[in-house]
């Protein structure tokens, strides 16, 4: 490592130019952000001794990155949204903010306007006999232990072939097949009928997948149920839960398993009267705690690019 011209007042006085520091319009923020992630893109230039070759071939990535539309995947994939919830944990530690149900990563694939159904929805618009039926339900409380009525529970999760409605490139799912929008009744309950989801795997020739390779980390994430939870009187709660007895479940590269987020999974019979075509069935209780708002704000809003049908 020979060449050291990073804290040279040439590279410091370009750093400035470049990010627009020396330019009255454009965005104060955008200066400061890309002005600083400029300045550690060169720093570690400098200190791992990159070469040209390297730093091209990073560029290179970057483009099949967008080609494959996976920047939310490798987000998810090297602990970024990870991170994300590790800050808001501590932002709620430092605020006093406590219970409630663990948050966790959203991930690439949720879809807004799913049809809203009261109390009760079935999730399962395709036909799937490759996995159970399964029945999610529970309650939705408040910090109090209170039921919390007509909270907007949004589930949604992948089929047996780890595939989700609106992404699946067989184009064989229904829209808004196993995704579901559910009002809470009065006694802050919801009950989802669906079929027991399946993990699945980055695709092997992707951005994502090209990248865990080098790294000499796998891209499956185990069997697992995302959910978004709203009130207007409570926080928004954005979570998953795995399925128990999953090899991956504390295995995640995605980093999504949190303690509390792994229910119990029963064997259960009478499924024909509950709506599905079999008696056998599974069964998951996940119950939800929401928190109370700060300073009457919900600060738990995150504004991301979405899919919406």
């Amino acid at each position: 490592m020979t060449t050291q011209i990073f804290n040279t007042a040439e590279v410091q006085d370009f750093l400035r130019v470049a990010s627009g520091l020396t330019q009255d319009g454009g965005s104060p923020r955008a200066k400061q952000v890309v002005h600083r992630i400029l300045s550690d893109l060169f720093k570690a230039i400098e200190d791992l001794d990159l070469t040209p070759d390297e730093i091209w071939t990073g560029v290179k990535y970057l483009n099949k990155l967008g080609q494959d539309g996976e920047s939310a995947l490798l987000a998810a994939g090297l602990g970024l949204e990870h991170y994300i919830d590790l800050r808001l944990d501590e932002e709620d530690r430092i605020a006093g903010i406590t219970g409630g149900t663990p948050r966790t990563i959203e991930g690439p694939l949720y879809v807004a306007g799913a049809p809203v159904q009261q109390g009760k929805a079935r999730l399962d618009l395709d036909a799937d006999d490759n996995v159970a039926p399964l029945r999610i339900h529970g309650m939705v409380t408040g910090p109090d232990g209170k039921p919390v009525a007509n909270a907007l529970v949004e589930i949604w999760h992948a089929n047996s072939m780890g595939f989700y409605s609106h992404f699946d490139p067989t184009g064989a799912q229904s829209p808004f097949n196993l995704r579901g929008a559910i009002k809470t009744n009065a006694d802050g309950s919801y009950d989802a009928l669906t079929r027991m989801p399946v993990g699945y795997g980055c695709p092997p020739a992707g951005a994502t997948q090209q990248l865990l390779d080098a790294l000499g980390r796998h891209g499956n994430r185990p069997a697992h149920v995302h959910y978004f939870v709203t009130s207007d009187k409570y926080r928004k709660l954005t979570t998953q839960f795995n399925i128990e007895g999953d090899p991956l479940t504390w295995d995640d590269f995605a980093y999504a398993t949190r303690e509390g987020l792994v229910p119990h999974v029963l064997d259960k019979t009478g499924g024909k009267a509950l709506g599905f075509e079999q008696d056998a069935y599974k069964a998951i209780q996940f119950d939800i705690q929401l928190t109370a708002l700060v300073n009457g704000v919900d600060n738990q809003i995150v504004e991301r690019p979405r899919l919406a049908a």
